[in-house]
């Protein structure tokens, strides 16, 4: 596989995958367990390297919380409902060299001007930045109304340098115990710019700050600002990821000879001495390896479940696994449009529960017909780390009431349709959790993780970590077999003021 296009892509070690057969020695099987982005990408890798794949994935559709599945508006419109706006950052690398293997120029992803930030009290955005992370810091803090000099001169800069000086090692030693809103408290920055500047990276994997480990908020901004030389303004998909990604996954699995069991549930793995048994709903499947690749909930009970996992330390990193607060998804469609220049994805801040909102006709096929065809405005209102026993009525009240502050003439628009989810299977990264968290690596052969929910040995998070973590998957798998790995890239894996080792 050829480099990423990206110039600033770094490549990561992989020291003990130093294989060098193109196919497995002898017939290889393995079932992957979950088809989402993690499951799907461990699979082709597999496949790709001449191993017998069947992912099996309980829904009916591919794609896990990034799939899509087929609806009907009241005047038979049909639509593909997601659970979510997603962006394509430009150092999601491992994710996009997954996607060009069904789309080589990645056509279907659009490039966005800007990244804003609106508030009640005023904007920020992301936009114009360069390709030197330092130097962005410098131009945000000069540009920004919220920093003034009184403002600079209050920040605590020994703590603002541990955004600059990211080492996994050190940075987890010294932060997973505390809290990411305690670290955002000890910046002393304004109330204005830490809900501006800040407000974003503290919300962006769903967990509230209250119970986020500040180490993994600090890997973020390493992840997406401070080592980022590709920028923060990103890409969109320009289809339902249904149409876009996931029917051209599955295509590409069965080309690869592989088979896709979709409305298939696991139940629980039986270790043999040289071979595995993946129960379902159905019938049991008997593999050489095994890519255990569902969310959360789904993992601990299959673990629980299974026989001849007796690695009491293991299976107690995997306990220790948990999902943060429910998210709250709700589209509309509007009897008018909204007004022009709306940026096709904004996040928000200072207006209750509300995160951000798209204007879904600038960004897919399918919202932008119907807009046009109506003369209306299909638009998202997204709501994370919601409190424990929120009311939808309540909710959808607040989240309305930002829309309108932010996008005044929704006011008069008339809702023609809905679809409001309410979620709540997003990994937990709560504070001190690192050390227990598994690796993709599990103590039995043949066995491997894979999801946003595990350690890796690089910074990445949201959608590349769960690419990221599917291929280092299979790649633990091929290793014993001889077979080459397939590359892994990541923004600098430390800071650009990271202590000496």
């Amino acid at each position: 596989m050829l480099p990423p296009s990206s110039r600033h892509a770094r490549s990561v070690s992989q020291p003990s995958f130093n294989g060098q057969l193109q196919a497995p020695p002898h017939p290889t099987s393995a079932v992957v367990i979950g088809g989402g982005l993690a499951g799907l990408a461990a699979a082709v890798i597999l496949a790709e390297r001449g191993v017998r794949v069947t992912v099996v994935e309980r829904e009916d559709f591919l794609g896990g919380r990034a799939g899509a599945w087929t609806d009907q508006l009241r005047d038979g419109t049909t639509f593909d409902m997601e659970r979510g706006f997603h962006a394509f950052f430009r150092q999601y690398y491992n994710l996009r060299q997954l996607l060009r293997r069904i789309d080589p120029e990645l056509a279907f992803l659009k490039p966005t001007a800007d990244y804003p930030i609106l508030t009640p009290t005023g904007n920020e955005s992301f936009a114009g930045l360069t390709h030197a992370p330092l130097f962005n810091v410098a131009k945000l803090t000069w540009r920004t109304k919220t920093l003034g000099i009184r403002d600079l001169m209050k920040v605590n800069v020994p703590a603002a340098m541990a955004m600059l000086r990211f080492d996994r090692p050190q940075t987890y030693a010294e932060f997973d115990a505390r809290t990411a809103g305690a670290y955002l408290d000890s910046l002393n920055f304004p109330p204005l710019a830490r809900q501006r500047l800040l407000h974003v990276f503290a919300h962006s994997c769903f967990n509230p700050q209250a119970d986020m480990s500040a180490a993994e908020l600090l890997q973020m901004m390493h992840f997406y600002f401070t080592a980022n030389y590709d920028g923060l303004v990103f890409d969109v998909a320009d289809r339902p990821f249904s149409r876009g990604i996931f029917a051209p996954l599955g295509a590409l699995l069965g080309q690869l000879g592989a088979s896709v069991l979709t409305g298939v549930s696991a139940r629980a793995l039986v270790r043999q001495d040289s071979s595995w048994i993946v129960e379902t709903d159905r019938e049991a499947l008997t593999t050489d390896l095994v890519v255990l690749a569902t969310e959360v909930t789904g993992i601990k009970a299959i673990v629980a479940a299974s026989r001849g996992l007796d690695d009491a330390e293991w299976r107690r990193r995997i306990d220790s696994l948990r999902v943060t607060n429910a998210f709250a998804v709700w589209r509309l469609w509007l009897d008018r449009p909204v007004a022009a220049g709306r940026s096709a994805f904004a996040g928000t801040a200072g207006v209750g529960h509300l995160d951000n909102i798209s204007v879904y006709e600038s960004l897919e096929d399918e919202s932008r017909a119907w807009a046009a065809r109506t003369a209306g405005a299909v638009v998202e209102l997204h709501a994370y780390a919601l409190p424990a026993g929120s009311d939808e009525t309540a909710l959808k009240r607040q989240l309305l009431a930002g829309l309108h502050t932010l996008y005044p003439e929704t006011a008069a628009a008339s809702i023609v349709e809905e679809r409001f989810l309410l979620r709540q299977d997003c990994p937990a990264f709560a504070p001190g959790s690192h050390a227990l968290r598994p690796e993709v690596r599990t103590p039995f052969r043949g066995l491997t993780l894979a999801g946003d929910f595990v350690q890796l040995p690089f910074p990445t998070a949201l959608m590349e970590r769960a690419a990221s973590a599917g291929i280092l998957a299979a790649n633990t798998l091929l290793a014993p077999l001889g077979v080459l790995p397939e590359p892994l890239w990541s923004v600098a894996v430390r800071g650009p003021f990271a202590r000496s080792a």
